[in-house]
């Protein structure tokens, strides 16, 4: 057994059935609108997935064989947009959760979009260019005919950068015999990508936070922050909030994380990361420490921002969580039990459905240029991308408010009724019953 496919087996034995927990978001959201039962049956489960293995030859001749898979989760609201992840930890269960969130989080940010993810269960470090090419290639010509411009859009993830995007998006184009770029986003510019993706998630999440501060009471000029992460979204938001006067006092990777109290310097960070293979050994502005990623997730600060991995957060750890508030930009840091107990406990989370929406906000302009050939600048995307986390932030603040729920359900509502709104515009059993 590859270690890749016996990781994905342990994930999937720790996780449980991360789709019903994640269901039960839907159901609460469902009682608090009164929504007909057909809506909830529509949406309890994926519309489809398909589950293929990859035979690649490697650079010694050898053949490993991968796990992939792709979901199309629903399609009511037009075609399914998510990205592909590589990971070792990777599972069916994994991407059909990935997938429902993204359907959700496409409603929330108001996008012509259904939910979709893919992903290969693969440790993508250990090839080497060649293999990951081949890889890549591979994974577009087993999902050629389940993907397209009008049905399944796909973009990066987890260890999928721009390269592997360019290769996909290639051999796309060689499939079918002609350009079509606007089937994968999160390109590189001079294939086609946008200006302003790159950090497009994290600035997200940032116009989030920053809408609220009045409404939290947040002071940048006081604030702490610490940033679990610090790959592409997790540095982004970093050096955005550092740049507003926010003190980042801690940040991490896989190999541990650095705190500091007077503060850091995420540009030097980053220069000491991209120099030494890692942020460890990395100096703040006073006396900086090595800890471990769980001493992170529990510092004295005013927000934490877990942007790694899933179920960060448990039932577990989550009463040593300090922080007021808790910015989720990566998808789903916390588990269902962990997320009660903290809101429970008074901690504001801005849930990943609505904080982490910068990105595919960003991707539909991507597409939006791909189809029209006209490209736009960097002020003219964040201007969107501004204008359309600030709204949703408020109406989903507003709900939060208005209902006396918590952000996440507030996020739940708000997207569910777009949904909603769809699926019934077909006709339900009240409809057809004539009740």
């Amino acid at each position: 057994m590859t270690t890749e496919v016996a990781a994905a087996q342990t994930a999937v034995a720790t996780n449980g059935a991360m789709l019903d927990k994640a269901r039960e978001n839907l159901r609460l959201a469902c009682e608090q609108l009164k929504i007909h039962p057909d809506v909830f049956e529509e949406l309890k489960s994926p519309r489809e997935t398909l589950a293929v293995t990859l035979l690649i030859r490697m650079d010694n001749g050898s053949r490993r064989a991968f796990k992939a898979w792709r979901c199309r989760y629903n399609d009511r609201r037009g075609p399914t947009k998510g990205g592909v992840r590589f990971h070792p930890n990777v599972s069916l269960d994994e991407i059909e959760t990935l997938a429902f969130w993204m359907t959700f989080k496409c409603a929330v940010a108001n996008l012509p979009f259904g939910g979709g993810k893919g992903g290969v269960c693969v440790n993508s470090k250990e090839l080497s260019p060649t293999e990951l090419e081949r890889l890549s290639r591979a994974y577009i010509e087993a999902f050629s005919s389940f993907i397209g411009p009008d049905r399944d859009i796909m973009a990066p993830d987890m260890y999928t950068n721009g390269i592997v995007i360019a290769w996909m998006a290639d051999e796309y184009a060689a499939i079918t015999g002609e350009p079509l770029p606007m089937a994968i986003t999160g390109k590189p510019i001079a294939f086609g990508g946008t200006v302003g993706r790159t950090d497009a998630t994290a600035r997200g999440g940032y116009i989030a936070l920053r809408h609220l501060e009045a409404s939290l009471n947040l002071d940048p000029a006081k604030a702490t922050v610490a940033i679990q992460g610090f790959g592409n979204v997790g540095y982004h938001c970093a050096k955005l909030l550092h740049a507003d006067g926010y003190r980042i006092v801690a940040v991490s990777d896989s190999r541990g994380a650095i705190y500091d109290p007077d503060g850091l310097d995420p540009l030097a960070v980053m220069e000491h990361k991209l120099h030494n293979g890692g942020i460890l050994g990395a100096k703040g502005h006073g006396e900086t420490r090595e800890i471990s990623n769980a001493e992170l997730l529990e510092l004295d600060c005013d927000v934490l921002v877990p942007a790694a991995l899933e179920r960060q957060i448990t039932l577990a750890n989550s009463d040593r969580i300090k922080a007021r508030i808790i910015l989720e930009m990566a998808n789903g840091p916390i588990t269902p039990e962990a997320d009660a107990a903290l809101t429970a406990a008074g901690h504001i989370i801005v849930p990943d459905i609505l904080a982490n929406s910068g990105g595919v906000t960003v991707s539909h302009l991507e597409w939006v240029q791909n189809r029209s050939g006209f490209y736009w600048d960097n002020s003219r995307v964040r201007d969107h991308l501004k204008t359309t986390m600030s709204t949703e932030t408020q109406a989903v603040w507003a709900l939060h408010n208005d209902m006396d729920i918590s952000m996440r359900e507030a996020a739940y509502v708000h997207g569910l009724r777009r949904i909603a709104d769809s699926v019934e515009a077909r006709g339900t059993q009240a409809y057809f019953s004539g009740t």
